[in-house]
């Protein structure tokens, strides 16, 4: 699909609280303009006020999401249709995801997104999108119950991280290998306390993990253990299983511990 086809699907381009349609759509995102390098010294009267701003999507994020509880972030494609086998995976996992205590968190898009939300949604759970401003249209699905919209890319990534006791990964591209590997490394570094990250899709994902286990660790970039961090299946009811025995054996350590 193209990105024209993702907008047709949206109810308006959201700019953090605002909604704008037709010609007051604006050419460059807010990410945009916050990263532009300009030649003139403007930016030093104006970038101190964008930190307001910035302050502002952080205090509204932690305090939509604060008592969410449980909840694992389910990424993919928001070029998925409704028909593509890919859409009935997210559904599942969703609903799975549900049925053992978490609530859902993807980015409130169309395509695997929708499918994910759609699934919690439907099985009585909490369906939670955190959506981002785009040049082009998109808007929260409709299987959304509680959504938030960021204007930063940094800020909204800090709240998946925050809220997520997982990574469920369907196919995607540049958004979703984007979302991935922050996850990988902020778990590889100890940044975030050790959660699953599951790939649902082997022959999607084989090539991507073939080149990683030879290029990569062949040359000594990670380490050979690194790859344990990533767990592979084509079940999404396993993709589940994985994560709940996961954090249920993180959960015991911790007892123990205390």
């Amino acid at each position: 699909m193209t990105d024209e086809g993702i907008a047709q699907v949206g109810k308006g381009y959201r700019k953090g609280p605002v909604i704008l349609r037709g010609h007051q759509i604006p050419k460059e995102t807010t990410d945009q303009r916050l990263l532009d390098r300009q030649d003139d010294t403007d930016w030093v009267h104006g970038d101190p006020w964008r930190v307001m701003r910035i302050q502002s999507e952080f205090v509204e994020g932690f305090g939509a999401l604060a008592e969410v509880g449980r909840a694992v972030s389910v990424f993919g494609s928001a070029r998925t249709q409704p028909d593509h086998p890919d859409y009935a995976l997210g559904e599942q996992v969703g609903r799975g995801l549900v049925e053992n205590g978490y609530a859902v968190i993807t980015g409130g898009g169309p395509g695997v997104m929708a499918a994910a939300n759609k699934g919690a949604k439907e099985a009585g759970g909490l369906s939670i999108g955190l959506g981002i401003e785009l040049p082009f249209e998109q808007g929260m699905n409709e299987w959304v119950d509680l959504g938030v919209n960021f204007r930063y890319f940094f800020a909204r990534k800090t709240m998946f991280m925050k809220y997520s006791s997982g990574f469920v990964v369907l196919p995607g591209g540049f958004g979703t290998f984007d979302e991935l590997f922050e996850a990988l490394t902020l778990v590889q570094t100890h940044k975030v306390t050790e959660f699953p990250i599951v790939l649902v899709g082997a022959a999607y994902w084989g090539g991507l993990l073939d080149w990683i286990k030879t290029a990569v660790v062949d040359r000594g970039m990670i380490n050979p253990i690194d790859l344990e961090l990533l767990k592979v299946v084509d079940d999404p009811d396993e993709a589940v299983r994985i994560v709940c025995t996961h954090n249920e054996a993180l959960r015991a350590a911790a007892d123990a511990e205390a």
